[in-house]
């Protein structure tokens, strides 16, 4: 999409104008009425469309093509050749959506000036769409536990389909990466990925933000479903939409248009909807905040984005990835994990998920030492240490216990989170604690702790837990 597509129904005219931007080093291709217009742009959108408002003998005229491109083709701009006594129409066209307008007889400078504006415009929207399309590619899925690799398996499973898929998981879990490798895998890759983020934008404002506007005084405003024709729109925690917008977003997806609010004509889309939330919607749809009929339309194939807490096993790859990341894009030191660091990574509690331990290394590798493996004094914060950084202080309901309850407590907390640390494998647990794994058996069943299966293939422990899973 390089070279500049003249539509004028008098033939001397687009010949001349070829004739000079040819001169000038740019490439052209000419049409001399509407179906031809419109068969050139299908066939490929031009980096530039100049267009004669009036087309004697064509099945529409200049303002009908216009409308057509910015609905298909918003990217392409569009300059105006209008007659004298034509402004007015002109100037219409710009508040629908044209570049700029010429008129004739034109100056040839004049002329120049202008295509070179629209071209370095059309030029930037390419390199813009480009780096939104690198952004989406470059999505990277780090994990090698069975319940995160069972997760991937389902995204490239409905990646190659044009399905709607609804990601459920705890927030910082990773649902809009998921998302965006769907975006990547998919044959849409080439075209925008657009996330709306619906607990970010104030109610009052969702319906323009999404939709666009029209208005006199400033034009047409594209909304976010416009920039996202052709490929992917994210609804990030669809569950903050409010819900007069959702009745609305509802009707996009069975018709694929909309109306962009004050406007009156039509605008088509070719969307893929992917949609997130941290929610239960069943018991938002229950409470009147959600509407069934759009759950259902959203959630064709749900895929549920596992926490931080059921996939320990990845916590050191992960580290490992965000410090190489650091690294690369801050020049962050290129620290390694030292084992007693890796073992306290996985020991300890994630609230906010990869995100919280993203931000941890990040703080680590800009508060921490310069050189060396990371420590573990490095990674607790001052809350988690005394005074003198050497030992742990202990929680108030532990700190108030007798010495063999205290230390009962202490053991069946330090082996729940070893056994979980591990995946649940007993053999494991055994080796890193220290101990034989029949003696770890017996030292279990004393502290009342019994494993039991757990669904994905891995398993945990749990203090009520009533039978034992065979090993």
């Amino acid at each position: 999409m390089s070279d500049i597509l003249i539509v004028d129904d008098e033939r001397d005219i687009r010949e001349l104008v070829a004739d000079i931007l040819e001169d000038e080093g740019y490439e052209t291709r000419l049409a001399g009425n509407s179906d031809d217009c419109m068969a050139e742009i299908n066939a490929a959108p031009p980096a530039l469309l100049i267009l004669d408002i009036w087309l004697k003998d064509s099945r529409m005229d200049g303002i009908d093509i216009l409308k057509a491109v910015k609905r298909d083709n918003p990217d392409v701009p569009v300059v105006i050749i209008s007659g004298h006594g034509n402004i007015e129409i002109a100037v219409a066209a710009i508040k629908q959506g044209a570049y700029d307008f010429i008129e004739k007889p034109f100056n040839i400078d004049q002329l120049m000036v202008v295509i070179r504006r629209a071209m370095e415009t059309s030029r930037l929207r390419r390199e813009n769409s480009a780096l939104k399309r690198g952004e989406a590619s470059a999505t990277e899925l780090i994990g090698e536990c069975p319940t995160f690799r069972t997760m991937v398996g389902q995204l490239d499973k409905v990646a190659k389909t044009n399905s709607r898929v609804m990601l459920t998981g705890p927030a910082g879990a990773g649902k809009e990466i998921a998302a965006r490798y769907i975006h990547a895998q998919s044959n849409r890759a080439s075209g925008p990925f657009v996330t709306v983020n619906c607990a970010g934008v104030a109610p009052e404002r969702m319906e323009e933000v999404l939709f666009g506007r029209e208005s006199p005084e400033r034009g047409v405003e594209s909304g976010l479903l416009e920039e996202a024709h052709g490929g992917v729109v994210y609804f990030d925690e669809v569950a903050d939409m409010p819900i007069g917008t959702q009745s609305k977003i509802l009707r996009v997806l069975v018709d694929q248009q909309f109306q962009r609010v004050g406007g009156g004509d039509k605008v088509r889309v070719d969307l893929r909807v992917v949609s997130s939330t941290n929610r239960d919607l069943d018991t938002e749809i229950r409470a009147g905040r959600f509407r069934e009929e759009l759950f259902h339309r959203l959630r064709v194939v749900p895929i549920a984005v596992p926490s931080l807490e059921e996939r320990r096993e990845d916590i050191p790859v992960l580290a490992a990835h965000f410090i190489e990341r650091c690294n690369a894009e801050q020049g962050l030191p290129l620290r390694d994990l030292g084992d007693e660091a890796v073992a306290l990574l996985q020991t300890m509690s994630w609230p906010g998920n990869v995100r919280q331990l993203k931000n941890l290394v990040e703080r680590v590798l800009i508060l921490g030492d310069e050189t060396g493996p990371i420590e573990t004094r490095e990674l607790l914060s001052n809350e988690d240490r005394d005074s003198d950084g050497d030992r742990v202080v202990l929680s108030g309901a532990l700190a108030t216990l007798p010495l063999r309850e205290a230390r009962e407590a202490f053991e069946r907390e330090y082996l729940l989170t070893q056994i979980n640390r591990f995946g649940g494998n007993i053999s494991r647990t055994a080796q890193f604690v220290g101990m034989e794994r029949s003696a770890l058996h017996r030292k279990l069943k004393s502290l009342g702790v019994v494993t039991g299966a757990k669904a994905g293939g891995g398993r945990t422990a749990h203090a009520e837990a009533v039978s034992e899973a065979a090993e």
